[in-house]
């Protein structure tokens, strides 16, 4: 019943081609429910049908524009820094990988470390000052 933003649709009249008519209105009759009949409401239908590729282009169409709207939104508030073979950077220490006593108070970073080569996107091989490469996880 509630519009998606990406869509500006509801899922329900995405997938039907037409508006969910829920139980209160079959209860509580309103004039959408009273107004109805069996010409009027195949009728309806079959233009609702005919334009529900329409519709889902449409969709497709808005959800499109808005991830362009966050990605530009993103890559403005991103700030990506690319390092080179020979930078030297900490490690963060996750949760697993923290000794078993490590409390609040233990540090979050160690090192430093040399990187030594680029494994990937975004991804360094690690040396240590004594010149140990450090295994990847």
């Amino acid at each position: 019943m509630t519009r998606k933003t990406g869509t500006r649709e509801t899922p329900f009249s995405l997938v039907y081609g037409a508006k969910a008519l829920i139980l209160v209105e079959i209860g509580e009759p309103c004039t959408r429910y009273i107004q109805a009949t069996e010409e009027s409401n195949g009728e309806e239908m079959r233009i609702n049908l005919d334009l529900l590729e329409e519709r889902r282009e449409l969709a497709l169409i808005t959800m499109a524009t808005q991830k362009k709207i966050i990605k530009r939104y993103y890559n403005r508030k991103a700030h990506l820094r690319y390092l080179k073979i020979g930078d030297f950077v900490f490690k963060r220490i996750f949760q697993s990988s923290k000794a078993t006593n490590a409390g609040k108070l233990s540090p979050h970073w160690e090192g430093p470390y040399k990187i030594c080569g680029i494994a990937g996107k975004g991804a360094y091989e690690l040396e240590t000052m004594d010149g140990k490469v450090i295994p990847s996880n």
